[in-house]
């Protein structure tokens, strides 16, 4: 057996009935914590935010601690912070089968099949039926690899393949293997059951303006989790007009590696039309669900 498989941290999720103990020695398997990350935080915001208050709650700086796979700034849901020796277990955390909640503009694309960049083109979207949304939610079932996007953290001869497009040059990435495991479509404006929200954060468009400055910021503070600005303002379209475009949310079960932003793409794609990903929610990781992540402000609050 491994020495990681052979680690049993302790876990503390949203259900903890008990304050820590104030020795960190009582773990010496190490401590999850899987948390329900903020809108707008980096990954390494929650890192530092975690390790700064058990430093305190510890009274020592000794602590090693680290998360098991990323998310967006934009992007809620669940983020798993290890502590101690449970850092150890970070890779084969990442490696698990990961849940999403996403929702998908129609009708447009970006450069970053997100919102993190202006609107690029425009696709009709009154060909659209219930049966093509089923059907081209059936499809993305079928991929067995996925086109990164550009604006992603892939390395091209050395460089984050981000870095080469944000200064206008040519990036090639070659299709990586991934795994779609289920897919669900949830809603879609005008043609399914009525919104639900399922957590997801999405202001509107032209609501947001200093968001801009917010990530630029990050951006120059973070490399690791690849911020870029929120640009409100689009050559193409008003912000009243993107927000009145249609919007599919589906639920993906997916592996590791598997962009959704480029699931985002491949969706406008399988529907004759354009598609970017306009908000995005980790639901689950492995055998984590963000229905049991501890919320970080009463985590503070309990310390």
């Amino acid at each position: 057996m491994s020495e990681t498989k052979s680690i049993k941290p302790v876990v503390i999720d949203g259900h903890f009935s008990q304050n820590l103990e104030r020795d960190l020695a009582a773990y010496p398997e190490g401590i999850i914590f899987p948390v329900d990350k903020p809108y707008k935080w980096t990954s390494s915001d929650v890192v530092r935010k975690i390790k700064y208050a058990l430093r305190n709650y510890f009274g020592t700086k000794n602590i090693k601690i680290g998360h098991a796979g990323t998310l967006d700034p934009l992007a809620t849901g669940l983020l798993i912070i290890c502590v101690g020796k449970a850092t150890k277990l970070s890779e084969s955390l990442q490696a698990e089968k990961k849940e999403y909640i996403a929702e998908f503009t129609l009708g447009a694309t970006t450069p970053s099949f997100d919102r993190e960049h202006p609107i690029d083109a425009l696709y009709p979207t009154d060909h659209i039926t219930l049966d093509s949304l089923k059907s081209a939610v059936t499809q993305l079932n079928a991929q067995t690899e996925q086109l990164p996007p550009v604006f992603s953290a892939k390395y091209v001869n050395g460089t984050r393949s981000y870095f080469l497009a944000r200064h206008g040059e040519e990036v090639e990435l070659k299709p990586a293997p991934i795994k779609i495991y289920d897919t669900e479509l949830l809603y879609y404006s005008g043609c399914v059951s009525e919104w639900k929200g399922w957590g997801l954060e999405r202001p509107l468009y032209g609501s947001d303006a200093e968001h801009n400055t917010f990530m630029v910021k990050k951006r120059i503070a973070s490399q690791e989790d690849n911020p870029v600005p929120l640009y409100t303002e689009n050559s193409l379209l008003t912000p009243e007009q993107i927000n009145a475009l249609p919007r599919a949310v589906v639920r993906i079960e997916c592996s590791k590696g598997t962009y959704i932003r480029s699931v985002a793409r491949d969706f406008g794609l399988a529907l004759g039309s354009g598609a970017f990903m306009s908000a995005l929610r980790r639901t689950a990781s492995g055998g984590f669900r963000v229905e049991d992540a501890i919320n970080l402000k009463e985590f503070f609050n309990s310390l």
